[in-house]
């Protein structure tokens, strides 16, 4: 990891020693995401079978996960997974349901009543990479909010193995969560199968779930395009930035750091304090804890582009987060809650020693899909609210009107729309008439 001292350096060095690697965006990533979906839109499950047949190295007979094949994947799993995704599931619906949008109803004015009704997107598709490692944890983050919110068709795509098969426990999770059709699709096929419709894939309205640079390329543009679909958010490497004081266990600091590493190479690994010696005393125990994971190779090959970012403070160390906006933010200190409310962008936080991201990862009950890549200045994670539409609705008695027309009449004549201000004072002029 780079060590990197903040007070030194100048606005251009901060620029840069904050700066994520490029995402992949080349020609080559583009035109051939551009292939795959064209060729998905136009020969539909005929393009699907030979795209899985080349990628995933396997022939399929039917791409539709049938119930026997569900049954099958139930029994071979040990009854503690089976358990545990049970119980995520039951935490994450728990906070995903205290925390969904209300109706509600507002007379702005006598006469005036303004509403907000809550709709369900209609059918939704979810996207559960399983590259490095199948995630059945993202099952469960996208079916719980879906099966909330009341979609009426979730259907989900998860890359098939090479003995035909989807990931038992994904299976497990995608049923457990209320997911309605499963499908043994992976890569930018899988999102332009959702986004367009086959012969056997549905045609969803909206795209969530994470992926690789095909999947996201692929998201990017099935967005684009006024015939596609929507999509959840922006989506790059996974990323944490920790805070930690001098009284921090380096152990647990480590390990933290090293939970985001292990996810892929290109994960991005920050850690701010303003203690040389924590540091320093974190840097040995990455490397200690590092040469004992499985994911040993690919830990250290994103450890390689992460940072060690000594501050000044406390407070400095909350701007420079800021600065970054992370996914996921740790803040290892002996007060930490006393530093929440100066942060103003980060996915989820962490906050104490004894919270770490692998909680929120898997079973605290917040969403682990989450914005990356600096979005979370602007975007949040997936909620109830993603799977929803907000629908505004007015009524206005003719007591009313004579309350609010004048003020609409006015505006729009100031913005020169003479029939706005026409189908207001004409409403207006047959009341006068009346009385």
């Amino acid at each position: 990891m780079k060590r990197i001292d903040w007070t030194t350096l100048d606005e251009s060095g901060r620029e840069a020693a904050l700066a994520r690697p490029a995402q992949s965006r080349s020609v080559a990533l583009r035109e051939g995401v551009e292939t795959i979906v064209a060729k998905v839109r136009g020969h539909g499950d005929e393009a699907l079978f030979e795209l899985t047949a080349r990628y995933d190295g396997t022939r399929l007979e039917g791409l539709e996960v049938s119930d026997e094949e569900f049954i099958a994947a139930e029994a071979r799993l040990a009854p503690e997974l089976k358990a545990a995704v049970i119980e995520a599931a039951g935490r994450i619906e728990a906070f995903h349901r205290a925390a969904a949008p209300t109706p509600i109803a507002v007379d702005t004015a006598p006469g005036v009543r303004v509403e907000r009704v809550l709709r369900p997107i209609g059918r939704v598709g979810l996207y559960v990479p399983a590259g490095g490692a199948p995630l059945p944890s993202t099952a469960i983050m996208l079916g719980v909010p879906a099966a909330i919110a009341g979609c009426r068709e979730v259907v989900l795509c998860t890359p098939v193995q090479a003995d035909g098969r989807c990931d038992d426990a994904v299976l497990f999770a995608a049923k457990a969560s209320g997911v309605h059709r499963v499908f043994k699709l992976g890569g930018a096929q899988a999102i332009a199968a959702m986004a367009y419709g086959t012969e056997t894939v549905p045609r969803c309205d909206k795209i969530f779930g994470p992926g690789n640079a095909w999947v996201t390329e692929a998201k990017l543009q099935v967005a684009g395009d006024p015939a596609g679909a929507a999509i959840d958010m922006p989506a790059g490497p996974s990323e944490v930035l920790v805070i930690a004081d001098a009284d921090a266990d380096p152990s647990f600091v480590a390990a933290d750091l090293l939970s985001q590493a292990e996810h892929g190479p290109d994960s991005q690994v920050l850690l701010v304090s303003p203690s040389a010696g924590l540091l320093d005393r974190v840097a040995i125990e990455v490397e200690r804890q590092r040469a004992v994971l499985p994911r040993a190779d690919i830990a250290a090959r994103a450890l390689a582009e992460s940072r060690l970012v000594q501050v000044a403070d406390l407070d400095e160390a909350i701007a420079v987060s800021n600065r970054y906006a992370p996914e996921h933010l740790i803040i290892q200190t002996a007060e930490p809650r006393a530093l929440l409310d100066a942060v103003e962008s980060a996915g989820s936080v962490f906050l104490g020693e004894w919270t770490p991201e692998s909680v929120g990862d898997y079973c605290s009950g917040s969403n682990h899909v989450l914005p990356t890549y600096g979005y979370a200045r602007s975007y949040s994670g997936v909620s109830v609210a993603s799977f929803q539409k907000q629908v505004t609705v007015q009524e206005v008695t003719a007591a009313g009107l004579r309350v609010i027309g004048p003020c609409a009449a006015t505006l729009a004549a100031a913005e020169q729309l003479e029939a706005h201000r026409r189908a207001v004072t004409l409403r207006l002029a047959a009341m006068d008439a009346t009385a």
